[in-house]
């Protein structure tokens, strides 16, 4: 069953540039996964500092398993401490309905 994760993030100022440089890395990289299915960062429109991502993947226990060990992710996991001003928020949902407009 897919699993999604709502991440939140509050960067420290100075570290803005790192942090979406890093993240954008390992979203590049998550997207050729098998078991991948979608992500979706957000930023606050009144804080800039302030990032949502929406992770979905088709198992948790790969997630946690596998995608989580990604040798892609060291460089992110590593730094991250230094670049938030308090620990990520992360919640795990389970998807009942997507919708997305057809193009």
């Amino acid at each position: 069953m897919d699993v999604t994760y709502v991440i939140k993030f509050d960067v420290v100022p100075a570290r803005r540039e790192r942090f979406l440089k890093l993240l954008n890395g390992v979203l590049d990289h998550m997207r050729h996964e098998d078991m991948f299915v979608q992500a979706t960062l957000h930023a606050d429109p009144g804080d800039e500092n302030r990032f949502l991502l929406h992770e979905t993947w088709r198992d948790h226990q790969d997630v946690m398993e596998v995608q989580i060990a990604r040798p892609y992710r060291t460089d992110w996991h590593d730094a991250l401490p230094g670049l938030l001003q308090q620990p990520r928020v992360i919640s795990i949902w389970s998807p009942i309905r997507s919708d997305a407009h057809p193009r």
